[in-house]
């Protein structure tokens, strides 16, 4: 979800060493089959006359076309369609697709002159805005991202040392609670100050991961998806799970939301500690994974081979070990730019990808199991990781060809 996104030019040049594992996967036509899908939806949310409030959020049963949600604070995905749109222009340059993000980008400004609904303010505002003021430059974008930055601070409680999560779940989780999520929109408050905004903002950023790592993670890497702590005293009370099979297990997304935060907070810090850290949940994901490298919903569901994947935390993962590998000794290098790959692979297949049944990119996903909500969907996030994955592929590999021939 990030600015630099794709991938900075320093980074690029540090994970050229290794190409071999790139060569069997044909990136140019993934991206090109997103073209063609952003397309087809675009055509059908225009049919009659685009309402650009309303967001693209899953594909579920035998249906063709995106069920759409209004974009509003308690919408999380409300975010994720613009910065596929964004993504999509990026790779084309396709000057209606550009077009088409701005509009569903300026869809959701008033989000950023209201109070905080929850942590997901980050996700709403740093997908869409963050990558159309990477790619536009345009300062009102710039603006609306340090509003939404100081906005989301709100939630941050010193006293605990992390951002309030869901503050309509206090009661009912017993506590002030943070989510594994609750690491992605860091992002945006790293950004916002070190681009105009408040210096506040990246001690928050830093408080919060440095809290999150000491109590969210069990000894063995893999992590709990919700911590709840006293709001007074800012004891932490326990890990629990509310997306995942159990508390003491490992949900897949939650896992992956950890190896995509950390290498994002050890990028804009450069403390090793988050980068050991990074590798340590990374290294618990990987080595639980089955032969096609796209995880079960949760590691722990016993009803495994038959229970249903998730095609969103692979795209995530694949996302985050593309950045992850420029990191790491040569020899993690090649094993994480590898996984990245294989899982990109996977997800291209048809086994995954949506094709002429839907308008989306991938099917096979899952929300929220327990809830029996979206369960082997298609999942606007999963398309928007995807594409920033292959994104991020397509630019280590064109940065290695042109290494190659100075």
């Amino acid at each position: 979800m990030r600015l630099t996104a794709i991938l900075p030019f320093s980074i690029l040049l540090a994970s050229c060493a290794s190409t071999a594992s790139t060569e069997s996967f044909n990136v140019d036509q993934a991206l090109e089959y997103c073209n063609t899908q952003v397309h087809r939806s675009l055509a059908a949310l225009g049919a009659d006359s685009t309402d650009y409030t309303m967001m693209p959020r899953n594909i579920q049963g035998t249906d063709s076309a995106w069920a759409c949600r209004k974009a509003s604070p308690d919408e999380w995905c409300s975010g994720f369609w613009p910065g596929i749109l964004w993504y999509d222009f990026e790779s084309s340059r396709d000057e209606i697709v550009r077009e088409e993000a701005e509009r569903y980008t300026e869809a959701l400004e008033y989000l950023s002159q209201r109070p905080a609904f929850d942590h997901d303010l980050g996700f709403l505002m740093f997908c869409s805005y963050g990558n159309a003021y990477r790619l536009t430059g345009c300062p009102k974008f710039r603006d609306i991202i340090l509003a939404s930055a100081d906005t989301l601070a709100t939630l941050f409680n010193p006293k605990v040392g992390t951002i309030l999560s869901w503050p309509r779940n206090v009661e009912m989780l017993g506590g002030h609670n943070t989510i594994m999520d609750n690491m992605i929109n860091l992002e945006m408050l790293f950004w916002a100050s070190k681009n105009g905004g408040d210096k506040r903002l990246y001690d928050i950023a830093l408080k919060h991961a440095e809290t999150t790592m000491e109590y969210h993670f069990r000894p063995d890497g893999t992590c709990y998806h919700v911590a709840v702590y006293d709001p007074e005293s800012g004891k932490f009370i326990k890990g629990m799970t509310h997306q995942g099979y159990s508390d003491s297990s490992t949900w897949a997304r939650g896992q992956a939301w950890a190896v995509y935060g950390y290498t994002m907070v050890f990028r804009e810090t450069q403390d090793r500690r988050f980068l050991d850290l990074a590798c340590k949940v990374t290294d618990a994901y990987l080595k639980r994974l089955p032969e096609d490298y796209v995880p079960y919903w949760d590691f722990d569901d016993p009803a495994i081979p038959d229970a249903p994947r998730d095609a969103s935390a692979a795209g995530v993962v694949a996302s985050a070990l593309l950045e992850l590998q420029a990191y790491v000794t040569p020899e993690k290098r090649d094993e994480y730019r590898d996984a990245a790959v294989k899982m990109l692979a996977s997800l291209s297949s048809d086994e995954y990808r949506s094709g002429d049944k839907r308008h989306s990119f991938l099917d096979h996903s899952t929300g929220h199991k327990p809830a029996g909500s979206e369960i082997d969907a298609a999942i606007v996030y999963a398309d928007y990781y995807y594409i920033e994955a292959l994104l991020r592929l397509k630019k280590l590999e064109t940065n290695s060809a042109v290494l190659a021939n100075l």
